[in-house]
């Protein structure tokens, strides 16, 4: 199972990397800015999405928006500093599967990612 990052800070791709190998996954792609995500996805193989809302380039939104356009069953997770209410509903609206603010611990990502999985 290979999961595609998308985040313009390389410490913030690095800090879920590793909270992803704390759970088990370790074929992880990256990207950083939704452009690049883009062109990850495309090169195919990728089974779960996480990405940013805020980016350089091709923010998260439109990034998600594309890939949808593409795939509309890719499970998405977007991790954000992005908290306020309207902000959630946009993004599920756009078709992400599941939100997590940012801090969060590997804990949470993992939860999160199970439960988008299952489907």
């Amino acid at each position: 199972m290979k999961f595609l990052v998308v985040d313009d800070s390389l410490t913030m791709r690095r800090i879920i990397k590793n909270s992803l190998a704390k759970i088990g996954y370790t074929d992880v792609a990256e990207a950083g800015n939704g452009v690049e995500g883009l062109e990850e996805f495309e090169k195919g193989g990728i089974s779960l999405i996480l990405t940013d809302w805020n980016m350089p380039e091709m923010d998260g939104m439109t990034f998600v928006t594309k890939v949808r356009e593409k795939d509309p069953n890719i499970p998405i997770l977007m991790i954000t500093t992005n908290a306020a209410k309207e902000d959630v509903l946009e993004a599920f609206k756009a078709g992400v599967s599941d939100y997590i603010v940012k801090p969060f611990t590997p804990e949470v990502l993992k939860e999160k990612i199970d439960n988008v999985l299952k489907g």
